[in-house]
């Protein structure tokens, strides 16, 4: 093909690729390492989700890699350790810094056990190398120690030992220097070689009181997505401003008891309410009465939100105007409910949905510190960069919440701000809305209502349930309580739904899923989290402790490695403190929800098709230099 057969626009393309690769070497090199890369075993995933603030079960699994850890360390070394000692290994890879400190006070660490441990945990890297290119292994090395490990993993025997010598007094000069670090800094690369890629499938918020601290460990990860769920949308719509949004992550930090991670994580200071409530319920306790002070707020915010947006479709939580004051009842739906909070003293029944001005000045100042806390808009940023509403990532589909659908188990079309919407279209828009809420300087009450809607929205594809939250702070009547939900939750059972849902978002094919989170698994009531025959996986993590006596685990997190899929159910976890005393770990079963035939390899990917196009354009680059079409640089 002659030059002049090129677009000017594949000319620009090329000729900025052969900066990159000048020269026919260059590009040759490039072109055989990259098909190199496609046959070796695609990476290790590992899913997780509904962390719900559990900080220490969340950095556990994260450190053992849901027992994958566990099983490289007995796939290289089980015919050689006991079990107590394998324990120990695995409890120094996942807190090697806090391990070490505790080794130090039993006073074992002698020259003796540096040189067995350090020969064992590289040991273990080099089964978990196996299935990267020594380029990629390398880029995972902490940078102080790159050289040096690279050499120890790649030591070979030779006809006079050289190899062995060399590696011997690496080692030993290593010891005599700085072996802690160095141990650190090889637990790291272990962990890093155990997963090529975390997907967070959504709710890192509410419940727990360390979101803040999960937030700060993701943020050190490699490789990770995030599909937003409902509670991490609350605590972006809060830091969007919005002002409902705001009194309800504060109403739920004060009703789980998690005070610490606003004032202290976040620097939200708590004092304009506390002072105002305890001048409202003077008999209270002040968490107790700025509890019941931030909900009255969030309700009046909540229907002044909903009177601005009847496409919300959530007339029926207006029930403030519903109460009877008299008799401390409320009228839902037309049946009567005894209350069991009497005392609203900023609720006037002519205007009930009216903010005091005391109320106005709080919310102004709590909507203040959230949008001016640095390290929640640090955060929130980060989810905004590496999440979305959906992923589609090797042939599987992963969202935190539902599709929603009809009675007849067809997509469900929604009317939002003018338009129709309903399965992928109403995730673009809802994702494309909630960036606006964020990025655009100038913000639309619109886009930051819309963040409440996505949080608690019948129809939103983050919730897809009824929620009944005046009815679970006001009522003890638990046939007041129950949610309906969207028929998703009733035929994602199916595997035709299911399949259909994956078509519509561009999936096909025996090896396409769906991985869900939102729902709790309760195992108790015999659910199980494999549906639709293996073509949808519930992963709702259960991390949160509140859930653990009606799911009977501490939830779900999914692998899926170049062998197929696996589900690890998890016991809940004591402590990092007694992981660190007893070398206790996690007990986790491991349940295959699909083997494959053929290994899956690198080729198979979504990484492998970007390589497959990348080798591609590098043969036309090198075809382009050997017609003279691009001139490659000499003496190169």
């Amino acid at each position: 093909m002659a030059q002049q057969e090129y677009s000017s626009e594949m000319m620009r393309y090329m000729t900025l690729l052969a900066e990159k690769y000048p020269t026919e070497r260059s590009v040759t090199r490039e072109i055989i390492n990259l098909n190199a890369i496609l046959n070796l075993p695609k990476g290790t995933e590992h899913f997780m989700s509904d962390l719900h603030g559990e900080y220490e079960a969340f950095c556990h699994i994260l450190n053992n890699c849901s027992g994958v850890v566990r099983e490289k360390v007995e796939l290289s070394l089980g015919g050689s350790l006991s079990s107590d000692e394998i324990k120990e290994i695995c409890t120094l890879i996942y807190y090697p810094k806090e391990k070490l400190r505790l080794i130090k006070k039993e006073k074992r660490l002698d020259r003796d056990w540096y040189t067995l441990t350090l020969e064992r945990m590289l040991e273990i890297a080099r089964v978990l190398s196996s299935k990267y290119t020594r380029s990629k292994v390398r880029k995972a090395m902490p940078e102080d120690y790159a050289y040096i490990i690279d050499e120890l993993l790649h030591a070979q025997k030779d006809e006079d030992d050289n190899q062995v010598t060399y590696h011997k007094n690496i080692l030993e000069t290593i010891i005599s220097i700085d072996a802690d670090d160095f141990i650190i800094s090889l637990a790291e690369l272990i962990k890093r070689l155990a997963v090529d890629r975390l997907h967070i499938v959504g709710d890192i918020f509410d419940r727990g009181d360390a979101a803040d601290k999960i937030i700060d460990l993701m943020m050190t990860y490699h490789s990770i997505d995030i599909e937003w769920g409902n509670h991490d949308i609350l605590w972006m719509g809060a830091a969007c401003g919005s002002e409902v949004c705001v009194s309800a992550a504060v109403r739920n930090c004060l009703h789980y008891h998690c005070e610490r991670m606003l004032e202290s994580g976040y620097g939200i200071s708590l004092r304009s309410l506390v002072l105002f409530a305890e001048k409202l319920y003077p008999d209270r306790t002040p968490m107790e009465a700025a509890l019941a002070a931030i909900t009255v707020i969030m309700f009046k915010l909540e229907g002044q939100l909903i009177m601005r947006n009847p496409e919300f479709e959530m007339d029926d939580r207006m029930l403030l105007d519903k109460i009877d004051f008299e008799n401390h009842t409320v009228s839902i739906n037309g049946t009567i409910y005894e209350m069991n909070e009497k005392l609203f003293p900023t609720l006037d029944s002519n205007a009930p949905y009216e903010l005091t001005n005391d109320e106005e000045s709080v919310i102004n100042d709590l909507k203040e510190a959230f949008t001016s806390s640095q390290k929640l808009s640090r955060h929130i940023s980060y989810i905004y960069k590496n999440g979305g509403m959906y992923c589609v990532h090797n042939g599987n589909l992963l969202y935190h919440g539902c599709v929603p659908l009809n009675e007849d188990g067809s997509l469900r079309e929604i009317t939002l701000f003018g338009e129709r919407y309903s399965g992928k279209k109403l995730f673009d828009m809802a994702e494309e809305r909630a960036r606006d809420a964020f990025f655009d300087r100038n913000k639309k009450r619109e886009d930051l209502d819309f963040m409440w809607f996505l949080f608690r929205g019948e129809n939103s594809p983050l919730n897809g349930r009824k929620t009944k939250a005046f009815e679970s702070a006001y009522l003890t009547d638990k046939a007041a309580l129950y949610e309906d939900k969207n028929p998703y939750y009733k035929f994602y059972f199916q595997s035709e739904t299911c399949e259909m849902i994956l078509s519509h978002f561009g999936l096909s094919g025996e090896s396409a899923h769906i991985v869900n989170g939102h729902t709790p698994v309760r195992t108790v009531k015999g659910e199980l989290p494999i549906r639709a025959n293996g073509k949808l996986l519930v992963i709702d993590g259960g991390f949160c402790k509140n859930y653990h006596e009606k799911t009977g685990i501490a939830g779900y997190t999914l692998i899926f490695n170049s062998h197929g899929l696996r589900l690890k159910a998890h016991q809940p976890f004591e402590s990092i403190d007694a992981a660190l005393r007893d070398n206790s770990d996690i007990h986790s079963s491991s349940e295959i929800v699909e083997t494959e035939q053929r290994r899956v390899m690198v080729l198979n990917t979504d990484d492998g098709n970007t390589i497959q196009n990348e080798i591609s354009d590098l043969c036309r680059l090198l075809d382009m230099y050997r017609r003279g079409i691009l001139k490659p640089e000499k003496g190169k």
